[in-house]
Parts: C-alpha cells; sequence; structure tokens
C-alpha cells in the first residue's frame, strides 16, 4: 500500500465518507471509488454493478468489488436512479485500479436530490479524514 501523498486526489470531484467519489458532469453525476480506496483492496479482479434504471437512496449498496485480498460493498454517494454503468469493467476491472477517477468511473446517476452533494468532501477535508 501507498503512502497517502503517494496517491492522487482528484480536485473535481466529491467524496463519500465510505470512499466513493462523484463528479458532476451536466444534470448527472458520475461515481467511482477513490484511489485510497482501491489502493486499499489491492489489485481488483471483478465488479458486480447494479442495472441500469435501479433506484438507490444515499448510502445505499449499490455494489461490490472483489480484490484478490477480499470483497467490498460500494455505496450510494448520492440518491438517484442509475443512466448507465461502466461495461467495460466487466473486462478489464483493473481500470478501477489504474485509473480510478477516468476510465474506472462505476455508475453514473440522475440525483433526486442536488444538495446531497453539498453533504459529500472536497478533497482537502477527505484527505484530513484520511489522515485522521
Amino acid at each position: 500500500m501507498k503512502e497517502i501523498s503517494e496517491l492522487h486526489f482528484a480536485e473535481d470531484v466529491r467524496y463519500a465518507e465510505s470512499h466513493e467519489w462523484v463528479r458532476q458532469e451536466g444534470d448527472k453525476v458520475r461515481a467511482g471509488i477513490s484511489d485510497y480506496a482501491q489502493d486499499q483492496l489491492g489489485d481488483i479482479v471483478f465488479v458486480e454493478l447494479p442495472e441500469v434504471g435501479s433506484s438507490f437512496s444515499k448510502g445505499d449498496e449499490f455494489g461490490t468489488v472483489e480484490s484478490v485480498k477480499a470483497v467490498s460493498e460500494l455505496y450510494m454517494p448520492v440518491g438517484g436512479e442509475i443512466t448507465a454503468v461502466n461495461e467495460d469493467l466487466e473486462g478489464q476491472p483493473e481500470l478501477v485500479n489504474n485509473d480510478p477517477y477516468g476510465g474506472g468511473w462505476m455508475i453514473e446517476i440522475s440525483p433526486s436530490d442536488q444538495g446531497e452533494m453539498s453533504s459529500l468532501m472536497e478533497k482537502d477535508a477527505y484527505l484530513e479524514k484520511l489522515k485522521g
């Protein structure tokens, strides 16, 4: 595992306590897991994502990530309807390790309440939480 200073934390996303990130893209948001989360998990070998059209509340489990070390749950950073899933992860789950904020995105959400975004942490607050 890397030191926190060796990890990348995107400026244009907000972070959940459970280590998911969201990026506003028009009226939708894209979500995935942070560089810290993927580093803690190790080599990711499988990602289970929800069906497009499924709806979840903020904090609900929406899927799982399986690594060589463990299986971890994924939680909704904001509530809403799943409008897209990253199908590339089916054949290339390592994208989450290699590019967590880009090619390793997991779901696209049409948020039910845009105000939930403001409850998520910006980069500096997330780093403070990790340094604890």
